[in-house]
């Protein structure tokens, strides 16, 4: 240390020669440390900015209505499909009417009521892949077979 020390001008000097060369390491390859710090900070900064968005929850007739709304679909096209195979049999010539109707639709139209449909069953069904509870598996059971042969006798030396 006594020849470094020397030759460099002492430890502030040594210091110093030690910051710049980090400084010059960063500019290659970024301070992991500062990264993640960076990356919580704007997380929580997102973080807070969605709680400020919920802080006051509206439980009025509107939000109501509106959850109302958004629990319809699903009861409506599953017993709208129920009525239309009642329709058919009720009045079968009034329905084939209607079904030649619906040849004359674009196709592009089709596209379209699938894409909304597909999307919103779609959006529940990620929503509820991922919000459901992650399961750990089971631990290894001390039955289990081994390849290892010492291990097989060191487990059933244990059983006696």
């Amino acid at each position: 240390m006594g020849l470094i020390g020397r030759i460099l001008g002492g430890p502030s000097a040594t210091a110093a020669l030690g910051q710049a060369a980090t400084d010059v390491a960063e500019v290659f390859r970024p301070n992991a440390t500062k990264k993640m710090q960076a990356a919580h900070d704007a997380y929580m900064a997102a973080l807070s900015e969605y709680g400020t968005e919920f802080q006051y929850v509206g439980d009025g007739r509107f939000d109501r209505f509106v959850n109302a709304l958004n629990r319809l679909p699903r009861p409506m096209l599953a017993l709208g499909t129920l009525g239309l195979f009642t329709y058919a049999m009720v009045d079968p010539d009034s329905f084939t009417r209607r079904m030649v109707g619906l040849n004359y639709v674009p196709e592009p139209l089709w596209w379209l009521l699938a894409a909304i449909v597909g999307f919103y069953f779609g959006a529940r069904e990620a929503h509820y892949f991922r919000a459901r509870p992650q399961i750990a598996p089971p631990p290894p059971s001390r039955t289990e077979t081994s390849d290892n042969p010492a291990l097989a006798e060191w487990r059933h030396a244990g059983d006696r």
